[in-house]
């Protein structure tokens, strides 16, 4: 086998913001049955991590723009931690003050990493679940004149995957099969600005949606209260607080509403949080693909997708973001910090240093 080599990409960046995006499809080479051929697009690959760098960037510069941004103006949002680590990169780039609510709840790492880039985190009670954070976004923005972000209800979000994930699915598959297209959802970007693109132009691709099972608010049939610019007006019923940091709030977000209301879902899997960590797990030990409890859900739907898909199908999930952010979450329950006796006996079978 030829030694692997590497070209560059062929451009200098001017700025890290340029990175976003054009993240790879890999191909699950352990893990998928023998009959179909499973692919995940591993959004990782982003610079800070996460597929919400998309919609941070989008965010900030449709605002820039449309001239709703002063420079230096503060912008504030409610995240459970992708977007505000998202948008904390683009205000670090871009020179704006960022304050971020959210849910004490969400992993202490998300804090951590959002503040490392500058960004002012203002924790709310996770009793107050996901319209708490939100509404305490909304009263710094009208009290202190910031920039309120609106990831669930603003038209960027969206707009950046049908302009940017959705061609990227379309040239990496052009003249290849594409079966299924499996997603979960936090505000609904990906499943709307992927299905505007793909229901036209790939029309045989089969959508896959999935929720948490014991947050399965879509499922419900329940709609959803809101104000009249969009935002959640209370707590959606259906909701129980659940492992999968990232997917489904306690609302069902405006810009997901697009998505159900034209019909680009063929068929909805909620999934139990702990078998999202399985799959993840499994991802990470059997691939090397390290994703967080929201792709290992992902992944563990288009499994169940898998094992009844028709020979030759080919399915792709999405992977929003990377495990390093759930270390403090059930995904690393068990993972040991030490040595286990298995280690420690493969360090005592040389005369070389051992941990005691």
């Amino acid at each position: 086998m030829a030694i692997r080599t590497t070209n560059g990409r062929g451009r200098l960046f001017d700025s890290v913001l340029d990175t976003i995006g054009d993240t790879p499809v890999i191909r699950v080479n352990n893990l998928g049955p023998d009959h179909v051929t499973m692919y995940v697009k591993a959004e990782a690959f982003n610079p800070a991590a996460s597929v919400k760098d998309r919609l941070a960037v989008n965010i900030i510069e449709a605002a820039e723009r449309e001239g709703k941004i002063k420079p230096g103006q503060t912008v504030v949002e409610a995240t459970s931690g992708n977007t505000g680590i998202g948008l904390a990169m683009v205000c670090a780039a871009k020179g704006y003050p960022l304050v971020v609510t959210m849910a004490d709840s969400f992993s202490v790492e998300r804090r951590r990493l959002m503040r490392i880039l500058g960004a002012k985190v203002v924790l709310t009670p996770r009793t107050e679940k996901g319209t708490g954070m939100y509404n305490k976004a909304v009263e710094l923005a009208e009290k202190h004149g910031w920039f309120l972000a609106r990831q669930f209800e603003t038209a960027a979000n969206a707009d950046i995957h049908e302009a940017t994930t959705a061609r990227e699915i379309l040239g990496d598959f052009a003249g290849k099969r594409l079966d299924y297209f499996v997603t979960g959802y936090g505000t609904g970007g990906t499943l709307t600005g992927v299905g505007r693109v793909l229901r036209n132009e790939r029309p045989e691709v089969k959508f896959i949606l999935s929720e948490p099972a014991n947050a399965a608010l879509v499922s419900s049939g329940t709609k959803q209260e809101r104000g009249a610019d969009g935002s959640p007006a209370a707590s959606h019923p259906a909701f129980e607080p659940h492992p999968i940091q990232g997917w489904t709030p306690d609302f069902i977000p405006l810009v997901l509403q697009e998505a159900l209301d034209k019909g680009f879902y063929d068929e909805l899997i909620p999934v139990p949080g702990p078998e999202g960590v399985a799959w993840a797990r499994k991802l990470a030990q059997k691939e090397g693909i390290f994703t967080g409890i929201s792709g290992g859900s992902t992944f563990a739907v288009a499994m169940r997708i898998a094992e009844k898909a028709a020979p030759g199908s080919v399915i792709l999930a999405m992977l929003p973001d990377t495990g390093e952010r759930y270390l403090t979450t059930p995904l690393f329950e068990g993972i040991p910090e030490d040595m286990d006796e298995e280690e420690r006996q493969i360090s005592l079978s040389t005369p070389g240093y051992h941990m005691p």
